[in-house]
């Protein structure tokens, strides 16, 4: 037996996660990209990207045009050593380019998503529409 609010909640964890980075057709084609983190409790989920070295300006975090959570992280950084011997001038160059789009549940409050960056994570926080519960008090006639 099926419950399905779980199967709706549980069932986009895989299309986007499972099935785009471990497919027979690709597996693990972009073992390079940062690791994902995926939790759910009551009130929200929390997408967490690992991403060390990097700050809040380095990231873009919306929403598309489709509804979708769309993450790109980019940095560029040039680092110069001068070597006094050879005087030569030697240069490293790194650019890190990141881009993810998630396929968010129905469930989630698209107005309310906030982000941070702390500590080498990116933490994106999805919260649930709150459905109050209408209560009906009401005095019942005995005929």
């Amino acid at each position: 037996m099926m419950y399905p609010t779980f199967a709706k909640r549980s069932q986009w964890l895989p299309e986007v996660f499972n099935d785009l980075f471990d497919t027979d057709f690709m597996p693990k084609v972009n073992a390079t990209a940062p690791a994902i983190n995926v939790k759910e409790n009551d009130k929200e989920y929390i997408v967490e990207l690992a991403a060390p070295g990097m700050k809040k300006e380095d990231f873009d975090v919306n929403i598309n045009h489709e509804g979708n959570l769309n993450i790109k992280m980019e940095r560029k950084q040039e680092q110069k050593e001068e070597d006094k011997k050879s005087r030569y001038l030697r240069r490293e160059f790194s650019y890190t380019k990141y881009e993810q789009t998630l396929i968010l549940p129905e469930d989630v409050d698209k107005e309310k998503i906030a982000a941070r960056v702390n500590d080498g994570v990116l933490t994106v926080e999805l919260p649930k529409i709150v459905k109050e519960e209408v209560k009906v008090a009401r005095q019942i006639t005995v005929g």
